[in-house]
C-alpha cells in the first residue's frame, strides 16, 4: 500500500507542475533555483521510497538564519536532509557542496527543532546528491546518511 501511495502522490504532483506550466505565468526564478527546487521534489519521493516518513519541507525557525530541506524519520532515527542538485559534474559534487558554513546553519536549525522532542531522540544529518544528466530524463540520486555536521 506504501508503494501505490508514493506512485499516486508523485503522479499527482507531476501532473499538477504539468498543468501549472501550461496555465500560470512562466517561472521567473533563475534557472539554478528552479533546479534545485526540482532536485528537492526528486530527494522527497526517494526519500519516501525508501521508507523515510516525510514531516517537513524547507523548515525555518525564526531564531535561525538556515533552513533545512527535508525532515523525516528513517525508522525511528530522525533525519535533517541537506539536498544538493547539480546539472554538471565539472564544479564541486553536491555533497562536496555542504561546506561549513551551511553545515553550521543547519545544525543550528536542527537544535531548534529537537527541542521540541524528548533528549534521547536518535538523529542523523544526511546528504541527498541529486545529477540531472541531459542525457536521461531521471536524475541520478545518492544519499549519503549519517554525514558529519561538524565539518
Amino acid at each position: 500500500m506504501a508503494v501505490f501511495s508514493w506512485r499516486l502522490t508523485r503522479a499527482v504532483v507531476r501532473s499538477l507542475d504539468h498543468l501549472a506550466t501550461r496555465v500560470l505565468p512562466a517561472d521567473k526564478r533563475p534557472r539554478n533555483h528552479q533546479v534545485g527546487v526540482r532536485g528537492e521534489e526528486e530527494a522527497y519521493f526517494h526519500l519516501r521510497k525508501l521508507g523515510y516518513a516525510m514531516v517537513a519541507r524547507n523548515y525555518r525557525t525564526a531564531r535561525s538564519r538556515g533552513e533545512i530541506d527535508l525532515i523525516g524519520w528513517d525508522g525511528d532515527v530522525l533525519c535533517f536532509v541537506e539536498v544538493k542538485t547539480r546539472t554538471s559534474q565539472d564544479v564541486k559534487t553536491p555533497e562536496a557542496a555542504v561546506d561549513r558554513h551551511k553545515r553550521r546553519e543547519v545544525a543550528e536549525v536542527a537544535r531548534e527543532y529537537l527541542r521540541r522532542l524528548p533528549p534521547s531522540c536518535q538523529w542523523r544529518f544526511d546528504i541527498v546528491s541529486v545529477y540531472y544528466d541531459r542525457r536521461t530524463s531521471r536524475p541520478q540520486i545518492e544519499v549519503f546518511q549519517n554525514a558529519n555536521l561538524a565539518a
